[in-house]
Parts: C-alpha cells; structure tokens; sequence
C-alpha cells in the first residue's frame, strides 16, 4: 500500500511540475507560446465548448490562467465600474468580482480603460487599469493593496487610451509607461498630471506591498505622439542575465531587470522624427534576438541581443513580406510569427536570419489586432468579428486549417466593441474571449 500511495505521489508532483500557467499576457515563456498539446483546430460557440461565461463588458484584456483560476478585467457600463473577475477555470462559474475603479470607463472610441491584462504568479493576482489605478488580491478575492498612480508619478500621458499589461517576474511588478512629456487635451480629456513629471519611464514596485522599488526614467529622442508606446514589457535571460526589454518610442532598449538600468539601445526606424508613429506591438525575443515592430505598414527589425551601449541590427524585414503596426509577434522553435493587420496576412520568418519561410493571406475581411498564439502545432488569431483562424505552425508553406466563428454575430470595425484579446492556452484548452463571452473550448 505505501509503494502504490508513493506511486501515486509520485505521478501526481511530476504532473505538477510539467504543468503550465497563463500567467500574463504572453503566456509563460512571455513569448506567446504554450507547450499544450491536444490542442482543437475546429469549433464553434456550440461545437468542443467546455463552458461559456457571460462577461459583463468587452475589453482588450486577455484570459490570465493559473491551475483552476481565471482572471480577467472588463468594464461595467451601468454601474460605471471597472472590475477584476475571477472564473473557475474548470466550470467557468464566477467566483468573484472586485470593483477597482469608479468613475470613467471610455476616453476614445477605440478601447476602454480595461485594456491591460491582469497578471498573477499564484500567491497574488494583480489588476492595472488606464487611469493608473492598481489592486492586488489574493486568489481568493481578499485585497491586498490598493494604489492611485497618480498621486505618485501621475496620470498616464498618452493619447490613446494607456494599453500597457504589468508583468509579474524575478520577485518584482513591472509598469511601463510611455507617453507624451507634456500635459496635453485629447477628446476633451486631459491627459497627464499638471506639476507632475510626465517623462516615460519604468516602475518595479514590490509586489506583496505595491510599494515602489525603483523608478528608472527612459529617454527618446521621439516627438508629439511617436514618445507614446501601448507595448508591454517582456523579460528575457541574456547570457545568464535577466533582461527587461522595452520598445516604444522609436526605439527599443534592454534593462537590468533588477535595477533598471539601461544596458543597451537600437534605434530608430524613425529618422524623419514623424510625430504621429505611435508603437503597439512588444518585443518578442528568441535565439538571441529581440524583434521590434515599426508602426504602420513598415519593416520588422531584428536587434541581436548580448551587446552594450548601441546594440548591433542582425536583420531588417521586407514589409511587404513582415510588417505589423499592432498585432505581438510569436515565437516558437526558432520561428517568428508575425501577424499584419491590414493585409491579414501571416508570415513565418527565420529567427536568426529573417529569411522568409512562408507568408500566407488568411482572407479574413476583417482586421486583426489581437496577437497570435502558437502551440500544439498551431497558430490561433481572432479578429475584430470574433472569427478564429487556425494556420498550421512551422512547415515549409502556409496552412490554413480553420476558420472558426466564436463572435456574437456583429461586425464591429475597429471601434470599442471589436474584439482584440488574445487566446490563452493552457490546462489543454482555448480560453477566448469576444464581445460578449468568455469561452473554454477543448476536446
């Protein structure tokens, strides 16, 4: 009996320690991928659905997963409220909503103030909403703290509504904010703090206090709204060192994730100082390579990471072959995944070269801005009608396996209503949310 009570222990902690968390935005290698297998190509709003919940307001926001938990923000339009979820990751029942922000929900008719996603590491889960204010619970829905960043370092100075998701890595919260260096009005809101320094900057704050461990300011030479960046930070082992690496501004740096410090910079692909090139995307980093996505319509560049000072370009795209002004690209299995909006096309690039593999129109009529999630062998993108599209990961030519229709029917384009978060994958599902649900789709 204690042979087989031993045994049993014994599979059950290495099932543990194989299992994978969502636990931020880009999954657990913060790099839009999943080792997940069993993964489905086809389904519906009716067809391989686990469970479906009613959420009570769209938003940006993506699925956070950790074991049997579900995180999520989102807006309540008739309360006025912006709130935390959680979900059993296993039924899809609430198990509860905390109400963070009230006041204000929608500065723009693009998005909402719920945009950032929330990010966890098991002990805490921690909300971050655009008019900077921040809350951490516990997984079962007790507060930890509570903080108006305003008060401190002030209002979020960018002209649309702030996007940015924390990340919780290395023992540290990381906020990025890049915004305008000026107090300034944009549709009759005014955005930034009067008597505040409004300079772009890094925050690491402890995260079972929310108190701040260091503020590192990060300067650009941008101008007007090119300074504004919506990317979020990602961290990166750099020959045995935690980087934190940041684009935004016309320009992408790495940082001592410990300290702050600014290790290294490559920049710009704007040399014209245009003052309208905001950034979306974030970095994606693999194979030694750190990947920043020019705005509109132009190349991706490739910075080789490793350097110091003025880091070295290992490659710079054809746009007409690898662009993408919002969607994060993926990387998997020394490939980069880079999805373009506005030709709804994706493409598979060599990591180390940028050499072309395949590039593939998905035919969607409409845009995506959601990023691409890779595993089991596949590539998952929703776009703005809630619409799925499966290609097949790596190969020697684009796929495509599937369209999948998970919206609730409305075309939105391009405004507040059209779907823009990205799929989670992990506990052998899909978890996918669009205008009007939270679904958990798997076989």
């Amino acid at each position: 009996m204690k042979a087989t009570r031993l045994l049993v222990l014994l599979a059950l902690s290495l099932t543990a320690a194989r299992a994978e968390n969502w636990p931020n935005w880009r999954g657990p290698a913060q790099n839009g991928t999943s080792s997940e297998t069993g993964l489905p190509e086809k389904f519906s709003r009716t067809e391989g659905v686990k469970w479906a919940a009613d959420v009570p307001g769209i938003s940006a926001s993506v699925p956070v997963v950790w074991a049997d938990k579900v995180f999520l923000t989102a807006p309540i339009a008739e309360e006025k409220k912006l709130v935390g979820l959680c979900y059993d990751a296993k039924t899809g029942k609430e198990l509860w909503r905390r109400a963070i922000s009230e006041g204000g929900l929608q500065w723009d008719n693009k998005s909402n103030l719920a945009s950032p996603s929330p990010v966890t590491d098991g002990e805490r889960v921690i909300f971050l909403f655009a008019d900077a204010v921040a809350a951490s619970y516990d997984l079962s829905g007790n507060l930890q703290w509570r903080r108006d960043f305003t008060q401190s370092h002030g209002a979020f100075a960018t002209q649309w509504t702030y996007g940015s998701s924390p990340l919780l890595d290395s023992g540290r919260l990381y906020i990025q904010v890049l915004q305008r260096n000026e107090v300034f009005d944009f549709q009759g809101f005014q955005k930034g703090t009067p008597g505040k320094d409004m300079s772009s900057y890094v925050l690491a704050l402890d995260p079972a206090t929310g108190k701040d461990l260091w503020k590192v300011v990060r300067p650009s030479e941008a101008v007007a709204e090119s300074l504004e960046g919506f990317s979020s930070p990602v961290c990166h082992d750099v020959n045995g060192q935690r980087q934190l690496l940041i684009v935004g501004g016309d320009c992408i740096t790495g940082h001592d994730a410990a300290t702050g410090a600014e290790l290294w910079r490559w920049g710009t692909w704007n040399t014209e100082k245009i003052g309208h090139w905001r950034l979306v995307p974030s970095v994606v980093a693999g194979d030694g390579i750190a990947l920043a996505c020019a705005p509109k319509k132009n190349p991706v560049y490739a910075v080789k990471l490793g350097g110091k000072g003025t880091a070295e370009l290992a490659w710079t795209s054809d746009p007409k072959e690898a662009s993408s002004d919002v969607s994060t690209p993926a990387f998997h299995d020394g490939k980069f995944y880079i999805l373009d909006s506005d030709r709804r096309s994706l493409s598979c690039l060599e990591a180390k070269t940028g050499r072309l593999i395949w590039q593939g129109d998905l035919g969607s009529k409409a845009k995506f801005e959601g990023s691409p999630t890779v595993a089991d062998g596949k590539v998952y993108m929703t776009n703005f009608w809630g619409q799925v599209y499966v290609a097949k990961a790596g190969g020697d030519k684009f796929e495509l396996l599937a369209v999948n229709e998970m919206g609730d029917g409305s075309k939105p384009n391009g405004d507040a209503s059209s779907v823009r978060s990205s799929i989670a994958a992990v506990n052998g599902a899909l978890y996918i949310r669009t205008q009007d649900k939270l679904f958990c789709v798997g076989r």
